[in-house]
């Protein structure tokens, strides 16, 4: 852990000239304002800086806008990506001192991260609660896309596209395109971003980011994974923040872009964000035991937990429109709510690369990372959490491959929604796990109902699909 001292000794010794503080919005985006070093004290640690939320979304209304960011001084690193010397302090939003002095802003989704691992350690059944997201994402080098009332479109390329085998490329193309599901694991010259994943890398390690490994994912035109090493589950959701955004700029430094958007070509695997997660007490692993390939019996009912909440989870897990183009039955993603090990074809996998306690934890495969990752980490640990406290049993495991199943078969099996409306509206029937300890206030999740209805839902069924064109205009 940094102190503040510590933390204006650093600046001092790289030259830091600005301090740059970082905070999440409650969509999931990062917002940033930045100070000269001069204006930042040992003080500000404790008393905050002054933040104007009226126009931060999910954040207050104009009339109660004036807020309080306080940087946390063990998040200090140098920003990667600024010329001149700057320092980066992720903060927490808090409301301004009134008769009672400063309070903590319930909506803060860094703040709801915290109150998860506080509320762990009431439960007494354990101290940490770790995750591990596998976050992938879309490398394009040329994007355009417009929404008019008389036209809409969206135009993506890659120069690894499978649509690029009989382009001219200036007279030089040179093949190793890769087709269309079978980037999975290329080398060169076929996979052409392997230096461009390493620099994302190092940049990574530069900020204190563990990184375990990187490659190229299944689908063509650049769809590429990076795995973080785990960590507990505030900071997990910082290092999400940082891997967006390191990601995209160095990307941008090389002429390229980054989208995590699930789903940006059609008939092709989209990107989903697999998160392992365990519970430890100390030293001690909890999910190990002498049940199910050496799981314990808590780590059963923590998968009861999630699968008997996941269509809720998945309205913080799965946010967009776009998030159920990837979760289509029969086709690449996990929407089958049962669990199995190494079977990828369940929403709930149990990794079996080693039989160690220590390796022992729970994958739920069904979010993807357009996820304010704050807000899942923190639904998937109640969702658990909830499963321990009433021993909900999953069940027993299927290790059929759910992809090849019949129609008759697939209709005994509970999936997860088929559209954002559906998981809002599972939202709305199933929250009472998300407010025990008061992790998440009921005007939150009221108002990410809301929005979710308001600025996804309603505008993207208010307009005309292109492919409508095709199927209905000569009707």
């Amino acid at each position: 852990m940094k102190t503040p001292e510590e933390v204006l000794s650093f600046a001092a010794d790289h030259g830091v000239r600005f301090v740059d503080f970082k905070f999440t919005d409650v969509p999931g985006t990062w917002n940033h304002f930045t100070i000269p070093i001069s204006e930042l004290t040992e003080e500000m640690f404790e008393k905050g800086h002054g933040l104007d939320g009226s126009s931060i979304r999910g954040f207050q209304k104009i009339e109660e806008s004036d807020m309080l960011l306080i940087p946390d001084p063990d998040s200090a690193v140098l920003d990667p990506f600024c010329e001149i010397p700057t320092l980066s302090l992720i903060g927490t939003v808090m409301t301004p001192p009134v008769d009672n002095g400063i309070t903590v802003y319930d909506k803060d989704p860094r703040t709801i991260a915290r109150r998860a691992e506080e509320y762990l350690k009431t439960t007494k059944l354990a101290d940490t609660s770790y995750f591990g997201p596998e976050c992938e994402f879309f490398v394009f080098d040329h994007v355009r896309f417009d929404q008019k009332h008389h036209e809409a479109f969206y135009f993506l390329d890659s120069d690894e596209g499978a649509w690029r085998m009989g382009a001219d490329e200036d007279g030089a193309n040179l093949g190793y395109k890769t087709p269309h599901k079978r980037g999975y694991f290329p080398t060169g010259p076929s996979d052409t971003l392997q230096d461009l994943r390493s620099e994302m890398v190092k940049t990574m390690i530069d900020v204190g980011i563990e990184v375990e490994t990187h490659h190229h994912e299944v689908a063509s035109a650049g769809q590429c994974e990076i795995d973080m090493r785990y960590a507990p589950l505030t900071k997990m959701a910082d290092h999400v923040m940082w891997y967006k955004y390191i990601t995209r700029n160095v990307a941008c430094r090389h002429g390229k872009t980054v989208t995590f958007m699930p789903k940006p070509l059609f008939n092709d695997n989209g990107s989903g964000m697999h998160v392992h997660s365990s519970l430890w007490k100390g030293a001690t692993p909890l999910f190990a035991g002498d049940k199910y390939v050496h799981l314990s019996d808590m780590a059963l009912w923590y998968i009861g937990g999630i699968l008997k909440h996941a269509r809720s989870l998945l309205a913080f897990g799965a946010p967009t429109t776009n998030s159920y183009r990837r979760l289509v039955p029969g086709f690449e993603a996990p929407v089958n709510l049962v669990y199995s090990k190494r079977n990828r074809s369940a929403a709930a996998r149990i990794p079996m690369y080693s039989n160690d306690p220590k390796a022992k934890r729970v994958e739920f495969r069904s979010g993807d990372p357009t996820a304010n990752p704050y807000l899942y980490f923190s639904a998937l640990l109640l969702a658990g959490l909830d499963g321990i406290a009433n021993k909900i049993d999953p069940g027993e495991p299927d290790e059929r491959d759910l992809f090849e199943l019949s129609e008759t078969e697939l209709a005994r099996i509970p999936t997860v929604p088929r559209s954002l409306e559906e998981a809002v509206q599972a939202l709305n029937d199933d929250h009472a796990y998300l407010l025990k300890g008061n992790v998440f206030p009921k005007q939150l999740i009221d108002e990410w109902i809301a929005y979710k209805v308001s600025n996804d839902i309603d505008p993207v069924r208010l307009r005309p699909h292109p492919y409508e064109f095709v199927l209905s205009y000569d009707m």
